[in-house]
């Protein structure tokens, strides 16, 4: 199976970068409602509809939700290419429908997408809520859990462009993560197919982003929702779409998002689970906090009349002004930074620092300086 090919023949052309609202998948879901697939299942704090796609009629029945955190929104464009393939009449959409039942959530935090926020409406973190169900959101999402009753729950997410693979120096691309179910993080059947499907999503990735692939942290908290159903005996996978080189908008992670759910229900149907699974999972390495989107290194710093050769960094912050994301770098930290990688790093060579303000990097300061008064920085960037 070509997935490239595949994921080139089915993404969804009509929505691009990080800013995804209920607005720019709406008419997706109207278009895709060829048969009475789409319905309203619940409101948002602000009264928005919540939406589910169910699709297919096999035995095997898999809940999806996305932008749980209205932020996050790489893995609703991945889950939508998938359902285009899952509409295009192929001998492989004909073959997951037969056997799968699939119940889509592609839009849990609606009122959080429009503010471009992790949390809701009401500032609350859904994804610390699955006891409380204190939201309205969650009661939605916790009622489909219990009148589907689906075999496995896929809880799609996004990460930040802070955290790498292990000690490769690598970007977590793509990471995963089978939720415990105890405190002990003790493996049970449910949490050990997860795991095994896991370890079978990563035998592919491995092909097309080698070093990429990390494995999220198990620590149990069983307020997150995928602890939760875990918990209850349903086999959870965590997704969590990162950075790819370059690729700040996430258009090419989400292809390795479609590249990951397709191999999943690939290896499902085929029942085509790896042996060693455990192994081959505990063997991803974890995710690690270990970047910044801009490193400058050697730089001389002239402190109180006190010069020094040292390093800095700066990350952007997503922003949202007049309806579109924009990224704007600021600077985060100096020092040795041992240990960490940047996106884009730049070697001073001894050249001297110097901005509006003065001759020292403040923290929390937009990233626009230069160096031996010669080379301009805006935005973290060199100016050409």
């Amino acid at each position: 199976m070509d997935l490239e090919q595949l994921f080139s023949e089915n993404k969804e052309k009509s929505i691009f970068g990080r800013y995804l609202t209920l607005e720019s998948i709406e008419p997706l879901l109207e278009k895709m409602n060829t048969d009475n697939q789409l319905s309203i299942i619940g409101k948002s704090v602000l009264e928005k509809p919540i939406y589910k796609y169910q699709i297919g009629a096999g035995k095997i029945k898999i809940l999806l939700w996305s932008q749980m955190h209205g932020n996050e929104s790489t893995t609703t464009k991945g889950l939508f290419d998938f359902l285009n393939l899952l509409n295009s009449g192929s001998g492989l959409a004909v073959q997951l429908l037969d056997s799968f039942t699939f119940y889509c959530i592609p839009m849990l935090n609606p009122d959080g997408a429009k503010l471009y926020t992790r949390l809701n409406a009401n500032e609350i973190d859904l994804n610390r809520d699955s006891q409380s169900l204190t939201q309205p959101e969650s009661i939605v999402l916790r009622e489909a859990f219990e009148s589907f009753k689906p075999d496995y729950c896929y809880n799609l997410h996004d990460q930040r462009t802070i955290f790498g693979v292990g000690s490769t120096g690598k970007p977590a691309t793509m990471s995963f993560l089978a939720p415990s179910y105890n405190e002990e993080r003790e493996i049970n059947e449910s949490r050990s197919k997860a795991i095994s499907l896991i370890a079978g999503i990563n035998n592919v990735l491995q092909r097309y982003i080698p070093n990429q692939v990390g494995r999220f942290d198990d620590s149990f908290n069983i307020n997150c929702i995928g602890d939760t159903f875990q918990a209850l005996g349903v086999s959870t996978l965590l997704f969590e779409a990162g950075h790819f080189s370059g690729d700040y908008q996430r258009e090419e992670t989400r292809k390795y998002v479609f590249t990951a759910l397709v191999s999943s229900f690939a290896i499902l149907s085929e029942n085509d689970i790896v042996d060693n699974g455990i192994n081959i999972y505990l063997n991803i390495p974890q995710n690690k906090a270990c970047f910044y989107d801009f490193i400058y290194k050697n730089v001389k710093l002239n402190y109180d009349g006190i010069e020094k050769i040292t390093n800095f960094a700066a990350q952007y912050k997503e922003e949202l002004i007049e309806n579109e994301i924009r990224f704007n770098a600021y600077i985060v930290e100096i020092g040795e930074l041992e240990g960490y990688h940047g996106h884009f790093e730049y070697d001073a060579k001894e050249a001297k620092y110097k901005d509006e303000f003065g001759e020292f990097p403040k923290l929390n300061q937009k990233a626009d300086f230069y160096l031996e008064n010669s080379i301009k920085f805006v935005n973290g960037l060199i100016k050409k």
